[in-house]
């Protein structure tokens, strides 16, 4: 080893130990699709983005009916995919938000969003994105929550599904769906957890500074149905 290549290994060698908290071990690529459409809450979906995309090896793009997405409280984002296909992906998520009032109305998006969930490994609804779930048959059968604030309209959207008024979220085969807000955060740590192990789910906690309800048992704003 000549001494150009020696002080760039050491380098590299002194950059890993100093920052523990970003070191990871390599895996394949792991693909999450995001849905955004306007009026999205934004900590539906920055909230778990923010955790999943700690994970390394993974790729993180929105999904959207229009290049530019306003969130309901105002900042915008800008889609890298559009509704005219589906996007295989390992995760999909889908948030919630006011949004959803007039989406579960929307027959062509209805249709897509089935649709992108037959190519999508794992769906994860955050808050009331689990109304547009409960919009169409995909729910039926299942366990799922969602925002607790909203439970009432989003359970009578569909009385197939196995609603569930006590539950930070709710992990039911292809679906896991949480409970408002700031539940997906909960939720998305515990998806790290199945998918690198519980010590990459509390290092990616420590990192965000969070402190994390890895219980979904756990739930401080359950109702009674």
């Amino acid at each position: 080893m000549n001494r150009r290549q020696f002080l760039m290994a050491t380098s590299a060698s002194v950059a890993a130990a100093s920052l523990p908290l970003y070191a990871s071990s390599n895996h394949d690529a792991f693909r999450i699709v995001a849905l955004v459409f306007d009026d999205y809450e934004t900590l539906d979906l920055h909230g778990p983005i923010e955790m999943l995309g700690h994970m390394k090896g993974v790729n993180i793009e929105l999904v959207g009916a229009r290049s530019i997405i306003r969130s309901y409280q105002g900042p915008k984002v800008v889609a890298d995919l559009d509704t005219n296909q589906v996007h295989h992906c390992d995760l999909f998520i889908i948030p919630g938000g006011m949004g959803t009032r007039s989406l579960v109305k929307d027959e062509v998006f209805l249709e897509w969003m089935t649709r992108q969930c037959h190519v999508s490994n794992k769906v994860f609804s955050v808050c009331t994105g689990s109304a547009l779930l409960a919009s169409t048959p995909l729910l039926e059968g299942h366990k799922a929550t969602s925002n607790k604030q909203a439970f009432e309209w989003v359970s009578g959207l569909n009385s197939k599904v196995q609603w569930q008024p006590r539950a930070r979220w709710i992990d039911d085969r292809q679906f896991i769906t949480s409970s408002g807000v700031s539940a997906g955060t909960d939720a998305a740590l515990a998806l790290i957890s199945q998918y690198r192990g519980r010590a990459e789910a509390d290092r990616i906690a420590t990192l965000a500074e969070y402190q994390w309800n890895d219980d979904p048992s756990n739930d401080p704003f359950a109702i009674e149905a």
